[in-house]
C-alpha cells in the first residue's frame, strides 16, 4: 500500500467539492435516506448509518442538515426509493473504472454512465469485468497535522479495533480494514477523539496504472469528471496512477 496513499487526491477533491457542496450534500442525503429506510432512524442501533453521518461530518456537513434528513427518511413514506447500481468498464489505454450509483431511474442513469465513458473513448463491460482487480476494503486516512497522537499509539488502537493495516505516509495515516470491521474501527478512533480526513468502504486497486500519453490522460479526465458532475454517481474507482 505504501506509495499509493491518495490523501492529496482526497484534499484535491475536498478543495473541488468546496466549490461544489451542494453535490456531495445530495448524494450523502442519499445514503442517509437508504440507510435510515434499511435499518431505521436511530443510529445507535443502525451501523450503516452512523457511518454515513461520520462520512457526513467528514464533508462539513451541518449537523442540523443531518438531522434533517434523517427525519425526512423517517417521517416521509412517499420517499423516493432509491435503488443501488453499479457499472464497471474501461477507460483509455484499459484504465479500469468501477462506477457505483444511487438512482431513481435506471435507464437514466445507465445512459449517462454509458455517455461518460463513450465521450472518453472508454467503454462500458459486463459486470465482473474489472472488479476482480480490486480489493473491498474499509480505508480511513487521518491528516497527520490534524493528529496529535503517537503513531504507535493511533496504530495499536486500530490493529486492536480489528483493523488489518496501518500505513505512515508522508503527510497522513491510512488504515485498512475489513468491510465487517469497518465501523468497529471507525467507531474506536471516533471515541478516541480522532479526525479523519476520509473513512468509507471502498473499492483499492491491486495495482495501479501510469497513463504518459497526454490523449489519453485529456479524455480519462473527461470521463471522470462526466461522472463526477451525475448526481446519481455516488462513488467511481479507476486504477490510474494520477
Amino acid at each position: 500500500m505504501s506509495g499509493h496513499s491518495k490523501f492529496a487526491n482526497i484534499k484535491h477533491k475536498k478543495e473541488k467539492n468546496d466549490a461544489a457542496k451542494g453535490k456531495i450534500f445530495t448524494i450523502i442525503g442519499r445514503e442517509i435516506a437508504v440507510a435510515v429506510k434499511e435499518g431505521g432512524a436511530d443510529p445507535d442501533n443502525n451501523s450503516r448509518l452512523r457511518d454515513v453521518i461520520a462520512k457526513a461530518k467528514a464533508n462539513n456537513m451541518p449537523n442540523d442538515t443531518i438531522d434533517r434528513g434523517i427525519k425526512k427518511a423517517a417521517g416521509d413514506a412517499n420517499a423516493v426509493n432509491y435503488e443501488y447500481v453499479s457499472y464497471e468498464g474501461y477507460g483509455p489505454s484499459g484504465i479500469a473504472i468501477i462506477v457505483d450509483a444511487l438512482t431513481d431511474n435506471k435507464n437514466r442513469t445507465a445512459a449517462n454512465v454509458r455517455s461518460a465513458f463513450t465521450k472518453g473513448s472508454g467503454s462500458i463491460g459486463t459486470p465482473g469485468c474489472v472488479s476482480y482487480s480490486f480489493d473491498k476494503k474499509g480505508q480511513i486516512i487521518i491528516d497527520k497535522e490534524e493528529c496529535e497522537m503517537d503513531a504507535d499509539d493511533l496504530m495499536m488502537i486500530a490493529l486492536d479495533a480489528g483493523a488489518e493495516d496501518f500505513q505512515e505516509e508522508e503527510d497522513s495515516y491510512e488504515i485498512i480494514t475489513d468491510p465487517d470491521e469497518f465501523s468497529n474501527v471507525r467507531e474506536a478512533l471516533e471515541k478516541e477523539g480522532i479526525r479523519m480526513a476520509e473513512a468509507e468502504v471502498t473499492m483499492i486497486p491491486q495495482n495501479y496504472v501510469e497513463l504518459t500519453d497526454e490523449t489519453a490522460v485529456k479524455n480519462l479526465q473527461k470521463t471522470l469528471d462526466l461522472l463526477d458532475e451525475d448526481d446519481d454517481v455516488q462513488n467511481v474507482y479507476h486504477n490510474w496512477d494520477e
